[in-house]
């Protein structure tokens, strides 16, 4: 069916409008850290956040008011985990992975790209990116917690880099 009646498609205007402003309030009161996409919890967030205003859009059986309230429990348990992640190291090691250390002064770490699943063409791709036409140049390739590469390139005569924060090195 392409149509019901056009009360029907004033409730998803309205509805869908109040609810959008309801839901671009409640990001700006909570911060920029709501949306940030670090960690797998925050992935989660933004996904229900989008669930969640389309159920509020289409379904007649959520009422606006739940589904603001809906929103703003979303928000809140965002903020309470990125709250405690910050102030404790045990929830923090819980909720953020760490980088890892994909490629060292030019050598592929095998073992490490199997444990995060990532291949050697995906890594290739990351430092032709850069502008790097050789493995030999780069010193490091790391996986970062947000899934993107950090490439970091040979200094030359100037010596090698100092990597910190990524665990155990080879």
């Amino acid at each position: 069916m392409f149509f019901d009646s056009w009360g029907e498609l004033g409730r998803v205007v309205l509805v869908g409008t109040l609810a959008y402003l309801g839901l671009v309030t409640m990001l700006r009161l909570s911060g920029n850290r709501t949306l940030a996409k670090m960690n797998a919890f925050d992935f989660v967030v933004t996904v229900a956040l989008g669930s969640t205003l389309a159920t509020i859009l289409l379904s007649r059986d959520v009422a606006l008011a739940e589904g603001l309230v809906a929103f703003g429990l979303l928000i809140g348990l965002q903020y309470a985990i990125t709250w405690l992640s910050v102030r404790s190291s045990t929830v923090n090691g819980l909720v953020k992975a760490e980088p890892r250390l994909l490629l060292h002064r030019g050598q592929l770490l095998h073992r490490q790209m199997r444990a995060a699943r990532v291949v050697e063409g995906e890594i290739l791709a990351a430092v032709r990116q850069e502008g790097i036409g050789s493995l030999e140049d780069v010193d490091a390739v790391v996986l970062e917690t947000d899934g993107a590469f950090s490439i970091v390139q040979s200094s030359g005569a100037t010596g090698r880099s100092t990597l910190t924060g990524l665990g155990p090195q080879p």
